[in-house]
């Protein structure tokens, strides 16, 4: 529907629309009727059999009918639907307001005008244009309510044109209206939750659905209940929900995808594959289940399955950029990385567009492709190439600026560059002014290289008694504690907690309580903590990992510390930390073969890693490779000199120097014994 013809027509002032006065006439009933009767006999002609041509018929005898009862508001608002239906938006939208004029209570031309502006919101795009007809829309929706305040219906397009108009205030007021008239109401219980939803508000929204009784529930609000419980991160009771909406409704493709996305969420890999499956069954046409089938294969290690997926979904959509960029993951977690970075650069170069002219989603999906190849780069320890890659996010601006200068930052202290991170990290800041994590990535920077107590105090200026006063204390809290000044974090995280409103919020303050704990060797403490992330978030890769590395180098709980890092390289099966902590702990259980094999591949992606090459010349002392333990340990205290001080496990660095030259002597001891 033409933009145009809608606002031209709402538009028109009501002095330029007002009739030339003139004497009133004398009805003729029985003609407006005989008109009428025949107008209605054409346009059911158009309206049931097609017939266009009978539209003009149709319309010149409603004008009949009209010019011999010119009172009949029944027939304008006749010939105002057909003008609707036949596609005369113009004329539609003058006749309503025309009735308006005379009749201002006149119900279905107020409906016919609000049908009207919602046809065409749907068919214009955003921006304005579409701005102004919401704004209409909700006008004569107003009006409709002031006419008729208990129609459940009216109630609930009105609260969804001021959601859509994002005044959320008056959308909460008329579907609360709307579940007041009908409590039963599937649509406005649904509608309101999932305005509390959008808000964040998800206490709120379970108690809305949760005030339907369990024998009056559909399907569709079972599959509303699964949504919530998801986005609380309470999985197992989103995935009951997904399956009482399943039995009401065995065909409902949505609520199976549900139940699969919250299996997954919840570490059950193999049941959340046989629903994708059965989703593929039902629809084999559906390229993002094989995509998500693919996704499955890939964390359970299977690459050559999870090719043949992706395979499929670009059969279905061969133009998705999506599905090359899942094929490099796998390439990547092969340990393909050159043929992933082939597929990265391409997907870089199609999306690049030198007059840096991109929308929103353009910019986005761009800065995916690249930082992903920054990442592999990095991976492979090419830091100039990470560097430039990540480079090329700056031109992207906003969020995406600001990722990229974090990426070359940390892609720089990997490389034990230190004074390139400070400079870029003040370069950031330079060109970002505005940027407060910015600031504090640079003061983190600077904390590091040996001014904590001016960066400490820039960063505590940021302070302003806000909310927004959490993401300075969370800062404040990692920096102490790399500085070993536990009161200082505790406290700080201390603060932190209250202005954790969300749960991924309030999780990060457990980790990070968790890792102060661990550093200071409480491990019990630290356990603790760890394990009520794992409770809100089962799939916490990074807390996995911590947590089963954690016991297994003390030697404790062994088989699961093992299942906690093995769930962790399910979830991220190129992260060379996790692989070093596999490898580690299966050391630990006397499991050499396997030990050597996850601590080489750890080797692969932090080949200059202190941890990992200590890890490695213990596992080759215990299996009688001297010498090699000895390159290894040598290789370990050469990066650890290259390193800051807060990167440095001092005790560890000290058993490393005492295994080398113990080594050492040994070593000499057999060569001079050999002479």
């Amino acid at each position: 529907m033409a933009l145009s013809a809608v606002a031209a027509a709402a538009q028109t002032s009501s002095a330029g629309n007002q009739p030339t006065p003139s004497l009133p006439r004398k009805s003729d009933r029985a003609a407006a009727y005989y008109h009428y009767t025949l107008a209605h006999m054409y346009e059911e002609q158009v309206t049931m059999y097609g017939r266009s041509e009978m539209a003009g018929k149709a319309i010149e005898e409603y004008r009949a009918a009209i010019d011999a009862d010119p009172s009949s508001e029944y027939l304008t608002s006749g010939l105002a639907e057909l003008y609707a239906k036949t596609g005369r938006i113009r004329d539609a939208v003058l006749e309503a307001q025309d009735i308006i004029k005379r009749d201002p209570n006149n119900l279905e031309a107020h409906k016919l005008l609000g049908r009207i502006y919602l046809r065409s919101l749907g068919d214009m795009p955003g921006g304005s244009g579409s701005d102004n007809v919401l704004k209409l829309a909700i006008e004569q929706y107003e009006q409709i309510i002031k006419i008729e305040p208990d129609n459940v219906d009216d109630r609930l397009l009105l609260g969804r044109l001021y959601r859509y108009d994002n005044d959320l205030q008056k959308a909460e007021g008329e579907l609360k209206a709307a579940v007041k008239l009908d409590p039963g109401s599937e649509e406005a219980v649904t509608s309101l939750a999932l305005l509390y939803t959008d808000e964040g508000d998800t206490a709120r929204a379970l108690q809305v659905l949760s005030s339907v009784p369990d024998n009056s529930r559909s399907g569709k609000l079972y599959a509303a209940l699964g949504a919530t419980y998801e986005q609380r991160k309470d999985y197992k009771s989103a995935i009951e929900a997904y399956r009482h909406a399943i039995q009401l409704d065995r065909d409902n493709l949505d609520s199976i995808r549900g139940l699969a996305e919250n299996l997954l969420n919840d570490g059950q890999i193999d049941a959340a594959l046989d629903q994708y499956k059965v989703i593929a069954d039902a629809n084999p046409e559906d390229a993002q289940t094989y995509l998500r089938i693919s996704e499955i294969y890939r964390r359970q290690g299977k690459y050559d399955q999870a090719l043949e997926s992706l395979k499929k979904a670009e059969a279905m959509v061969p133009d998705a950029l999506e599905v090359p960029y899942n094929i490099a993951l796998v390439y990547e977690a092969q340990g393909r990385n050159d043929d992933a970075v082939k597929i990265l650069l391409d997907l870089s170069k199609k999306t690049e567009k030198p007059d840096n002219n991109y929308t929103s989603a353009d910019r986005n999906n761009r800065s995916i492709f690249i930082e992903r190849l920054g990442m592999v780069y990095r991976d492979q320890e090419n830091y100039p190439a990470a560097v430039e890659t990540f480079r090329k996010m700056l031109p992207l601006g906003d969020e995406n600026a600001k990722t990229g200068y974090q990426e070359i930052i940390d892609a720089y202290r990997d490389a034990r560059q230190w004074a390139q991170a400070t400079a870029v990290a003040k370069e950031a800041v330079q060109k970002m002014p505005g940027d407060r994590d910015l600031r504090m990535v640079l003061d983190a920077q600077l904390a590091d290289t040996g001014d904590p107590d001016t960066a400490l105090a820039d960063v505590r200026s940021m302070l302003k008694g806000t909310p927004e006063d959490r993401e300075v204390y969370i800062r404040l809290a990692i920096m102490y504690t790399r500085l070993k000044r536990w009161n200082d974090a505790e406290q700080s995280l201390d603060k932190a907690q209250p202005l954790s409103l969300k749960p991924e919020d309030k999780e990060y303050v457990d980790f990070l309580r968790g890792t102060a704990y661990e550093r200071q060797k409480n491990y019990d403490q630290a356990e603790a903590e760890f394990k009520k992330v794992l409770a809100a978030d089962p799939q916490s890769a990074v807390t996995l990992n911590y947590l089963g590395y954690m016991n297994a180098d003390r030697g404790v709980r062994l088989e699961d510390a093992v299942n906690y890092i093995k769930a962790a390289v399910s979830l991220e099966p190129t992260n060379g930390a996790y692989l070093d902590s596999l490898g580690w702990a299966y050391f630990k259980m006397g499991k050499y073969d396997l030990a050597e094999e996850n601590l080489n591949k750890a080797s692969q992606h932090l080949s200059s890693d202190p941890t990992v090459q200590d890890h490695l010349g213990d596992l080759y002392q215990k299996t009688g490779r001297l010498k090699l333990a000895a390159a290894h340990w040598e290789r370990a205290l050469q990066e650890w000199n290259k390193t800051v001080a807060p990167e440095i496990d001092t005790d560890l660095e000290a058993a490393t120097q005492t295994k080398l030259d113990a080594a050492r002597v040994r070593l000499a001891k057999e060569e001079s014994e050999k002479q």
